[in-house]
């Protein structure tokens, strides 16, 4: 019971002052958030699963890499698959590279064949600086206690060439498999790379 107190007023003190970024190690900030369909999401609402979050910018050549190449697509299947929440968050502002409505996120999800749980719009940029998200690609994952347990790159290849990503250790499905079997991740924390978020301010 008092963990779940201290949830909530991490909730509420993340929401109100917007100053407490996401940290590896400590309870992840709630958010809610609407997606793509109009539906809302809060973090609060899949605790007791994984949750995978991936910013993203559809214009950004390293971002483009892991799309066009399909890489992006297969993980987003491989690990929805096996129960964890995978959403992929934009935080482009109205008017800068990125940005796009809510036809339009959907049109792109059925022409790349991704399959995120949902695609969150944030075009405001309150998610993406609860988290700090400084790059598309920049990705985190949460664990069914609602600890942060990873945050940073993709993988260690940070370069905008697909064929990188045949030879490049995935952080990613490193962090979930180790996670998910026990294991404490061995790369909690790596230098995100890509296009610098588009935000508002």
């Amino acid at each position: 019971m008092k963990r779940g107190f201290a949830y909530v007023a991490l909730t509420l003190m993340a929401l109100s002052t917007g100053a407490l970024a996401a940290r590896v190690g400590e309870p992840a900030p709630n958010f809610t958030a609407v997606d793509s369909n109009g539906k809302a999401h809060t973090l609060a609402a899949y605790h007791g699963k994984f949750v995978v979050l991936e910013w993203h910018n559809q214009g950004c050549p390293y971002t483009q890499k892991h799309y066009n190449s399909g890489n992006m697509e297969r993980l987003q299947k491989e690990w929805t698959q096996k129960g964890v929440v995978w959403f992929t968050v934009i935080s482009s502002a109205p008017g800068t590279q990125g940005y796009v409505t809510a036809d339009q996120e959907n049109d792109y999800m059925r022409r790349m064949h991704a399959a995120p749980t949902a695609a969150l719009l944030d075009p405001t940029g309150d998610l993406g600086h609860l988290y700090d998200a400084k790059t598309t690609p920049h990705m985190f994952i949460i664990n069914p206690d609602g600890v942060l347990i990873y945050d940073g790159a993709i993988d260690d290849k940070p370069t905008p060439d697909q064929a990188d990503i045949a030879t490049s250790r995935n952080y990613v499905s490193l962090a979930l498999s180790e996670a998910m079997a026990g294991k404490p991740v061995s790369t909690p924390t790596s230098r995100p790379y890509g296009c610098s978020v588009k935000y508002a301010h």
